[in-house]
């Protein structure tokens, strides 16, 4: 049976870095391919005239955030299917928010075994690790997910603090049979 690892947090909280290790972890111990999916590369296949590209001039056609975050879950869901029909484990780097259910149905789709870890950090750590890279724009709305993230309800259990917490210490700490996602939350 196939497995889906979903890796869910706010920005600079690890999960981009988690899921990749995770990933390659599974190919050197299981000696299988993975399919990973980072979902923020669907998000950054819009190239709008507001990046700068074209010398400040506005788009006469702006595409909403939500039309984004659909398209990037129906990306999400399309790519993992087809790997999960393949017979591969997939690894999702991505923010759940309400999606859950969509997930859930995914992984019931193509009978596939479900696994769902939320990261989560100190808020001093999340706004340290993104300006560390740059994307200061980001820290405002990191620390709101942090927030929401950490208080729904679906959530709990499924939070792992990666606080001064290396790569490696994260793959020896998480047992992520502690993770799946059998009965509805």
């Amino acid at each position: 049976m196939a497995r889906i690892f979903f890796i869910s947090g706010a920005c600079g909280c690890g999960k981009t870095t988690f899921a990749d290790a995770y990933a390659a972890h599974l190919v050197r111990t299981e000696h299988k391919t993975v399919y990973m999916i980072h979902g923020d590369h669907f998000q950054d296949g819009f190239v709008k005239p507001e990046q700068g590209f074209f010398n400040g001039s506005r788009a006469a056609d702006p595409v909403l955030w939500g039309d984004v975050l659909r398209f990037n879950w129906d990306c999400i869901v399309y790519a993992a299917g087809r790997a999960l029909d393949m017979g591969l484990d997939v690894v999702v780097d991505y923010v759940v928010e309400d999606e859950l259910s969509r997930v859930r149905e995914l992984a019931a789709a193509h009978h596939a075994e479900l696994y769902y870890i939320v990261m989560t950090a100190a808020s001093r750590e999340i706004e340290r690790r993104i300006r560390q890279r740059g994307d200061v724009q980001l820290i405002e709305r990191a620390l709101f997910l942090k927030r929401k993230l950490e208080a729904m309800g679906e959530n709990r259990g499924r939070l792992y603090d990666t606080t001064g917490k290396t790569t490696d210490e994260m793959l020896r700490e998480i047992d992520m049979e502690k993770y799946a996602l059998k009965e509805p939350v």
